[in-house]
């Protein structure tokens, strides 16, 4: 799909975002959950953030998609995301996982395989999260066994689904620098998927849409700390001209 398409595409699901108004229940990092619920805002879904094992399953088995992210996991954590994970297969519903420092601890990488068998929409880490959730196997064929699309982000980054291959380079070095931008990035996949059934299409568009937000942003930011504020106005203005103008393709 050319770059221009993808970004037309990008443009009409930001569109139904905006006139469905998805929620997303995130089970995500507690330093992202600010900066995690402001950009789903920004970008026209809605979040919701408990984590008390007595209220999960209903918050999921009400909400349009979930969110699982690693990055702040205990036991406690890890009984509240299988609740939430089964309530969202229960109702058939699109969930992302965010393999958050798989790479960092052995026990936290086979809680993520676990869950990976679990049949996530979408598995979105950086490339070195994947590597140790792949197993040495190449990205497409761990895609294709599991049944689901793998975003690997980097300077490129790469959606794949087995059959097919999007390279999205849009971004901006500043969005490193931010803590939560990852995070936040996925819950918008996330939003993405609750608007579409197609899960590499919405995952392209995704990346495209938080890539070209951040070009937009440091066009304005003096550092990161007004490139945060300066996101968040990215995302809400976005719109069909910037998204295919911007949208970029390898």
């Amino acid at each position: 799909m050319a770059a221009t398409e993808l970004g037309w595409n990008a443009a009409a699901l930001v569109d139904r975002i905006r006139a469905n108004r998805p929620r997303v229940h995130c089970l995500t990092n507690g330093v992202a959950q600010g900066f995690t619920a402001n950009a789903l805002l920004a970008i026209g879904a809605v979040p919701s953030m408990t984590t008390s094992p007595e209220e999960v399953g209903a918050f999921v088995s009400g909400a349009d998609a979930l969110l699982v992210n690693l990055g702040t996991l205990d036991e406690p954590r890890r009984q509240v995301i299988r609740l939430a994970v089964a309530a969202a297969g229960a109702k058939a519903l699109p969930w992302v996982l965010d393999p958050v420092f798989i790479d960092r601890s052995p026990g936290r990488a086979a809680f993520a395989r676990e869950l990976a068998a679990g049949a996530p929409a979408v598995i979105r880490g950086n490339a070195a999260e994947i590597a140790v959730l792949a197993q040495s196997q190449p990205v497409s064929a761990y895609a294709a066994g599991l049944a689901t699309v793998v975003i690997a982000t980097g300077e490129t980054d790469e959606v794949v689904d087995g059959r097919r291959r999007v390279g999205t380079p849009n971004g901006h070095p500043l969005m490193a620098r931010v803590t939560a931008m990852g995070c936040a990035g996925a819950a918008i996949v996330a939003a993405f998927l609750a608007v579409t059934e197609d899960r590499l299409e919405a995952s392209a568009a995704a990346m495209i849409a938080l890539g070209v937000a951040g070009e937009i942003a440091a066009e304005h930011a003096a550092g990161p700390g007004s490139f945060a504020s300066a996101y968040l106005d990215a995302l809400y203005g976005l719109d069909a001209g910037k998204l295919a103008t911007r949208a970029r393709t390898v």
